[in-house]
């Protein structure tokens, strides 16, 4: 995965195919293992997934929130059996956080066992001791790095800050890193990598040049259909066509957080836990909020007309 020039392309070897990839020889093949954990992956995002498993290059996904980007990553783990890591992203976040970090308490609580003991002790080997493999602590990006194989999120990359991108620029680069106390550590094969953006922020150019790329959408009716009843087997026809029909009105109606497939997903499943077998306007008035997270939002819906919504 280590960059070869400056435009960030990279070679490809065998070495950077990682075990994930294995069995798979077509975007449509890895559709259909998606499909089998309940992902249902358009053509657009099942060709950027192979790319990526093929390529060894991380896969950038954007888009609005609720559209399944996360659980593509999670789906991707679960469908090529691989461990599954993520790093969740937000302000503030560093290397410490995302790597590695030493256990204080432990390394204290081993201090004072040495110097109970009574023995003469050596300066060098007590703080050898102090910093063993056993007192260090894996974080995300460390995990990912010993696991093979493994799927990587790093969720909402959008939210971290120009260092972090960075830091991690290098360290998808390298596919390792080196602990002062304890060396070099590097992963067996690269870990297939996804990053997610809601793009709350631009991220920087040099991370996207290392990247795949792909713009995840909101599904179709016919797609989100779909999604709702493998999701939810209870769910009737109707009532799954009827969901789908009034989130994608509630898309079209410039709100401030237009309902994602996580949303649509909530609102089928408190539909089914009532009992209700198609969707009227009372039902919808009482379950609003499952679908929808901001006052002005419900309240721009219930003046359009909860008839009008679902097609009554």
């Amino acid at each position: 995965m280590s960059p070869d020039d400056a435009d960030g392309t990279a070679a490809i070897s065998d070495d950077a195919l990682g075990q994930p990839v294995d069995g798979y020889t077509a975007p449509e093949q890895l559709a259909k293992a998606l499909a089998e954990v309940g992902y249902l992956a358009d053509e657009g995002l099942a060709t950027a997934g192979y790319l990526a498993m093929r390529l060894g290059r991380p896969l950038f996904l954007e888009g609005e929130a609720g559209v399944g980007k996360t659980a593509f990553a999670q789906a991707l783990a679960d469908a090529t059996g691989a461990h599954f890591v993520r790093l969740q992203c937000y302000e503030g976040i560093d290397s410490s956080q995302a790597l590695y970090d030493w256990d204080f308490p432990r390394q204290i609580l081993h201090l004072r066992t040495l110097e109970a003991t009574g023995a003469p002790l050596d300066a060098t080997a007590v703080e050898a001791s102090l910093y063993d493999r056993r007192f260090l602590i894996a974080r995300p990006l460390l995990q990912a790095l010993e696991n093979d194989p493994c799927v990587l999120l790093v969720d909402e990359i959008d939210r971290a800050d120009d260092e972090f991108e960075a830091f991690l620029l290098e360290m998808l680069a390298d596919a390792a890193i080196t602990i002062p106390e304890v060396g070099r550590i590097a992963a067996a094969h690269p870990p297939l990598t996804v990053l997610t953006s809601n793009r709350t922020r631009e991220v920087h150019d040099a991370l996207k040049r290392r990247c795949l790329y792909h713009w995840v959408e909101h599904p179709g009716f016919e797609r989100e259909v779909q999604i709702l009843r493998t999701r939810l087997p209870d769910l009737t026809a109707r009532l799954a066509e009827q969901v789908a029909e009034a989130a994608g009105r509630m898309r079209g109606m410039d709100l401030l957080k237009p309902p994602g497939v996580a949303e649509s997903l909530d609102w089928a499943g408190a539909l089914v836990v009532l009992g209700a077998r198609t969707l009227d306007p009372d039902v919808a008035a009482s379950t609003l909020g499952t679908v929808l997270k901001y006052r002005e939002d419900a309240d721009r819906v219930r003046t359009q007309g909860l008839a009008a919504l679902i097609g009554g």
